[in-house]
Parts: structure tokens; sequence; C-alpha cells
């Protein structure tokens, strides 16, 4: 028996590019990076990251939420009301029963920690919010989006570091094929440009140290490349099986044909050195997809600008296509949010099939000899997409690859 198709009827993205799917997508095609001093991390090493803007966020959500919530849930709702309003839903009249949630966190914010613990060490327990366990917990952003939206089916967060929101989706995917829902709300969101995290990557020598120029600090791929940029962010995707999608009149944006899920089993920080446990991913996500190699006409790469990340992914990109097709790498623009990356990238994906357009990479000038690889850069470009790969790998050696087609 043929296998359910499953479709993407709607994305919602919150990102430093801007609140709102086609905000990000325009800084994106502008390939103007966000990267600017950030005052919370004043007097530090690194003192600059990508973030959301305040006012945007303040307008798409409103003030009610705000006092109780950490950040990296405002995200994550903000993402995901667009994301149902793109998909043509009314929340009071779908089954909520048969609507679930799932979206990935790689730790949640630690912008709540900072100040319980300044206030234990000087003894002012007693100031310690009722509200530092709820707002912090990483499966609270499912379970406010739930809330908000009234959606009753299942629901709960998952945590693969940097492929959290990938797998996200590959995990809601399975629930909608599983047929324990009719439709699911699936990303990631991740607010971690605060100090404890970015000491905590700065210390690992994962960061860009590039001070003097935060803008050219993202440079995947480029010989000068030293590390990431902190980002936040959050992006949204409403999943529907095809059949379920077409009784309600709803238009199809994408075909999530394909998911890969494999573990290096290597090292807590450190890709394996030939990328087996990537390849392997890509290889299942084809496969699912019933595609081969050649039919991908784009890849999203991960490209987090750390030296042996690249340089992995590069190779395992050669190892897969023949001649690797469009590469782009979203976070040289947008930095990098962690557990939200995949789920944000994932919802680029849709706008590229839409528009048939490959953004362009930032602050590439002196590719690492030996990557060879067809990296877009500079301006838009504008070409046949029918097939995106995008690739996600985070620490413990957890790699997500989704697969997304044209309807």
């Amino acid at each position: 028996m043929r296998r359910s198709r499953t479709v993407v009827t709607g994305i919602g993205l919150a990102t430093p590019g801007g609140v709102g799917a086609e905000a990000t997508w325009r800084r994106l095609c502008a390939g103007t990076p966000t990267a600017s001093t950030d005052p919370r991390l004043a007097g530090l090493p690194v003192d600059f990251s990508c973030r959301v803007p305040d006012e945007e966020l303040t307008a798409a959500l409103g003030p009610g939420l705000r006092w109780r919530t950490d950040r990296f849930i405002h995200l994550a709702l903000a993402a995901a009301r667009e994301a149902v309003q793109d998909a043509g839903l009314a929340p009071g009249e779908w089954d909520a029963d048969r609507v679930g949630v799932v979206i990935g966190v790689g730790s949640s914010s630690r912008d709540t920690d900072l100040p319980v613990v300044q206030r234990l060490t000087s003894g002012e327990y007693q100031k310690i919010s009722p509200t530092t366990v709820p707002r912090a917990l990483p499966n609270m952003a499912a379970g406010e989006i739930a809330a908000d939206l009234g959606a009753k089916g299942p629901g709960f967060g998952v945590s693969t570091a940097c492929a959290s929101g990938a797998t996200a989706i590959g995990v809601g995917r399975q629930l909608l094929l599983g047929g324990l829902c009719d439709i699911a709300l699936v990303g990631g969101a991740e607010s971690g440009c605060g100090p404890l995290v970015g000491m905590g990557f700065w210390r690992l020598g994962a960061l860009s140290a590039r001070r003097h120029d935060p803008a050219g600090a993202s440079r995947p791929f480029d010989t000068e490349r030293d590390g990431f940029v902190l980002a936040e962010g959050a992006g949204v995707l409403v999943l529907e099986r095809a059949e379920h999608a077409r009784a309600r009149g709803a238009t199809a944006r994408a075909v999530l044909s394909g998911f890969g899920a494999t573990s290096d089993a290597h090292h807590p920080t450190s890709p394996h050195p030939d990328g087996e446990g990537a390849a392997r991913a890509v290889r299942a996500a084809l496969a699912e997809a019933d595609l081969t190699p050649d039919d991908v006409h784009h890849v999203n790469a991960h490209a987090t600008s750390t030296p042996l990340n690249d340089r992995v992914e590069a190779a395992v990109l050669h190892r897969i296509f023949r001649r690797p097709p469009p590469v782009t790498a979203t976070k040289s623009i947008l930095g990098h949010s962690l557990g939200a990356a995949g789920a944000v990238e994932a919802a680029v994906c849709v706008l590229s099939l839409h528009h048939q357009t490959v953004h362009p990479t930032a602050n590439l000038d002196a590719p690492e000899p030996g990557i060879d690889l067809d990296i877009v850069t500079k301006a838009p470009r504008t070409c046949r997409i029918d097939t995106v790969l995008s690739t996600s790998f985070g620490f413990g050696g957890q790699n997500a690859v989704l697969v997304l087609q044209t309807p």
C-alpha cells in the first residue's frame, strides 16, 4: 500500500531577519548578516550575537504572555501563530484532540537561570519567582503553543542539541503517519544569546572571536572562519497528511517526503571525522523519499562556520553527490540559533521551493581549498528547485536530515 504523503501547509518564522516568514526571506535574499554588538554580552570576550527585533516580537505577541514565559517561548509562539494563519486554520474550528505539537529546544533559555543564581548567591532566595521552573522547562514551548492555540493532541518537546528543530519535524511527521493526529505543529525555538550560554560556547572554542567585525563573523566554508555566531529564533511548520489537507481545501506549500536520523556514537562535541553518521542520515532521508542524490536540486547546509564541521559536511556532500547541487548557508546571515536552526532552515527551504530561488551565503570571500562546492554567494540564484535537502547536526553526534519537495 502506498504510504500517505505529508505536506507542509503553513510556515512561521521569528528570526534576527525579522518576525515573519517574508521579512526573514527578504533579509536572506539581501544577503545582509544580522550580527551586531549585544549589550548583554558587554565586557565579555565575545560581545555580539544575532537577536530577534524586540519591537517586532512585542507587536506579534502583545503584552499578556511575556511576564510569565521565557523568551524562547515568546519566539515559538510568534512563529506558531503565523504558521497556523498561513495554513488557513482556525483553531476554534479544528478537531483539537487531533492536533499535535512537537517543538525542539536544545537546552531552553538561560535568561531565567542567571538572575536566580545571583539571588541565591546573595542570600535573597525569597525573591526567586514561583514561575522560575515552568517558564524555563524545554517542553514548555510545546505546552504554551498548545494552550495558546487549543491543540489537545500529542504534545512534547524533543532535544537533540542543534538538530532539535529538524528532529521535531521528523517526529511530527511520524505522529501523522502513525495516525495519532491529523495536524502537527512542529519546529524549534531557542534563545541562547545570554552570557551563560555565550561563555560556555566560547570556552569550547566554538564561537567566532571577530569582535572588530560582527557582521563578517559568520563565514561558512571560508578560509577565515573561526566559529559560529550565537543567535536566537524560532521556526514552526504546519504538517498534515495530504488527504487531510485536501479535504479541507488547504494549499500544500511543500511535501515533506523524507527524514533521516542517526547517531555518530563518537564524541560529545566533535563530528565523526569522516562524516559517516551524517552520510547515513542523508541516505536514509533520500531512501524514505524514494529519491536518488541526482534528484536533489539544492542543499541548505548546516554550515555553522566552525573549521571542522564545515570541512566534514563538505566531505559528506561530496561522498553523497557525484556533483553537489547549489548550496547555501542560512547561518551566515541569521547566525546559529542552536535548537531552532533546523526548523528555521526547513521553513527557508519551503520558501526556496516557493520562489524557486536559493538565497546567497554571506561572507564567503575565499572558499577553503578542497571544499569545492557550488555555494551561492553575492546574490540570490533563480533556478529549478523541485527537491531540497536540509542538514542538521548536533552535539552528542545527533544527525537529522529532511527532504522537502514541490507539491
